[in-house]
């Protein structure tokens, strides 16, 4: 299997060797990641425009209430977007962040997204914060049940959840495995009532549902997670550069990570495809705004740091010389 090098972006080379400049001298450096991380991956979001599965609207279903009243249909969505996420491979930029995150003791990742590719990126765990968990997370909906498992990518989690064919013809068949990739908005494939009994149950109380592993609307962002990103921050004496990647950064609490960022001393260094993507607190002498692919530009500010990145063409794994 061929590597094949990153492609090149256009940086303004001002801008690259004093980046770089900063970089190679940092020890204690945060990146912020966002949906944009991933866009290269050929995911399809839910948010914005549209922002419908089926006829459902996507954040609808993202809630316990929905959980709740439907679980059959809320594990058919996540069952579809689990699907989705393990087609999609992990970019130039997902790798480039995991090579830093091992060059860089004091390096840490804060993620907002739930896709499981900075994971397959072998990101270091201890080094990544998922804010928002992870659809391949899963755990016991039952309160005074603390099962919980990490990192199952079994898809379909369980065979009545194969996502169905439009004709009801066996969903295996490499055709029909084909036409599963179906857009967000496809309203054409029929949606069945699951019976609970044929849902994922908890292994360990053997009553409860299982339900995915993500942070729904209306929940609070997990306590450790919380707790580990705020010790970092309280424990640093100085922070001497944030990356925001693929994220306006204006909702909290991920824009106050910035501005505690700041606090300490930090540089401001944003990579989105949308220039009025600027923190929330805006952009100040010395900031870097990158504007384009993360995909192609990640590799390239980083280069100094980690070498060159090359994915691997069929399996994309990656790896920095």
């Amino acid at each position: 299997m061929a590597l094949n090098s990153v492609k090149s972006s256009v940086v303004p080379q001002a801008d690259l060797e004093s980046f770089q400049a900063c970089i190679n001298s940092s020890t204690r450096i945060l990146a912020l990641l966002g949906a944009g991380l991933s866009a290269s991956s050929g995911l399809p979001t839910f948010r914005g425009a549209g922002g419908l599965w089926r006829t459902h609207d996507a954040t609808s279903l993202a809630t316990p209430e929905a959980f709740s009243a439907n679980p059959g249909l809320v594990w058919q969505f996540y069952s579809y977007r689990r699907h989705m996420a393990l087609q999609a491979k992990p970019n130039p930029a997902h790798y480039a962040l995991a090579e830093l995150a091992r060059r860089k003791d004091g390096f840490m990742t804060l993620s907002q997204n739930v896709d499981g590719l900075s994971p397959r990126a072998n990101h270091p765990e201890d080094k990544l914060k998922l804010l928002h968990g992870s659809l391949f997370d899963v755990k016991c909906s039952d309160f005074f049940c603390n099962y919980a498992e990490k990192n199952n990518y079994t898809d379909p989690i369980v065979p009545a959840l194969a996502i169905p064919t439009e004709d009801g013809s066996d969903p295996t068949t490499n055709e029909n495995i084909a036409k599963r990739e179906l857009d967000i908005s496809d309203h054409n494939v029929p949606i069945p009532e699951l019976d609970h009994s044929h849902l994922p149950k908890c292994p360990q109380c053997k009553q409860g549902l299982l339900r995915p592993g993500v942070v729904w609307f209306g929940e609070a962002l997990p306590k450790k997670v919380l707790r580990d990103i705020d010790d970092w921050i309280e424990f640093s004496e100085k922070i001497d550069l944030i990356m925001v990647i693929g994220t306006s950064a204006k909702v909290y609490p991920a824009a106050a990570y910035v501005d505690e960022a700041r606090a300490k001393g930090a540089r401001v260094a944003v990579i989105n495809m949308d220039r009025s993507h600027a923190p929330a607190s805006g952009m100040r002498q010395g900031d870097w705004f990158f504007q384009g692919d993360a995909a192609q530009i990640l590799p390239e500010i980083l280069k100094s740091v980690i070498g060159e990145v090359k994915v691997d063409g069929d399996a994309a794994e990656g790896s920095a010389a």
